[in-house]
């Protein structure tokens, strides 16, 4: 599982033969269960953790997802809340770091749609030789979460939010506490959804 630990280890030093990853993700939502091959435990410093943009289900985009109700056709105007981090001086979140290789770092620039990539290395424990990149809400990915919730069709799906705890609980009791104490986990509904991912453009030509 890698090195899962609430003190993030010292970093080992690579000899001159060996290739060093330049890059590294900080992953403090679905990506802290998805990441969990190679990890460390670390610290984001100045952040906190809350739900802070949406997709639009009423928006049909090609090689994106959409939410529809579990075993129908229908897929609900809703807005889908997904976590964010804002900035905070005042508080600290736990999350995992992995390194990155280029390719993987495009593909998931085109996942996150609803986010920009900003560089947090100077706000990450003990540093790695490297950029450390977090996914913060973009403008318009938090614009949807206000509309959503100025509507009152703002949710969260909770396969989503089921995902994200089972991220944690796989860290440790320690981890998983940290979490629950540094995340809003309960500003907006939770809603039964099933996720169907939609074909790219391309798809079938």
């Amino acid at each position: 599982m890698g090195r899962l630990s609430s003190t993030p280890p010292a970093r080992r030093h690579r000899g001159p033969g060996e290739r060093k990853p330049l890059d590294f993700i900080f992953g403090y939502g679905s990506l802290a269960r998805d990441l969990l091959a190679d990890v460390e435990v670390t610290r984001l410093h100045g952040y906190r953790r809350v739900f802070g943009v949406a997709a639009d289900n009423s928006e049909q985009i090609a090689g994106y997802k959409r939410y529809r109700l579990p075993g129908d056709s229908v897929y609900p105007d809703l807005y889908v809340a997904f976590l964010d981090i804002l900035e905070d001086p005042a508080r600290t979140i736990n999350g995992v770091l992995a390194p990155i290789d280029p390719s993987s770092l495009a593909d998931l620039d085109r996942r996150e749609r609803n986010y920009d990539r900003i560089d947090v290395t100077a706000a990450i424990d003990a540093p790695p030789d490297g950029r450390v990149w977090a996914y913060a809400g973009s403008p318009h990915g938090r614009d949807r979460l206000r509309a959503g919730i100025a509507a009152g069709t703002a949710v969260v799906q909770r396969g989503y939010l089921d995902r994200v705890h089972e991220g944690f609980r796989r860290l440790g009791d320690a981890e998983y506490g940290h979490f629950v104490a540094t995340t809003d986990l309960d500003s907006l509904p939770l809603v039964d959804l099933e996720r169907v991912d939609l074909p790219p453009e391309d798809s079938g030509r």
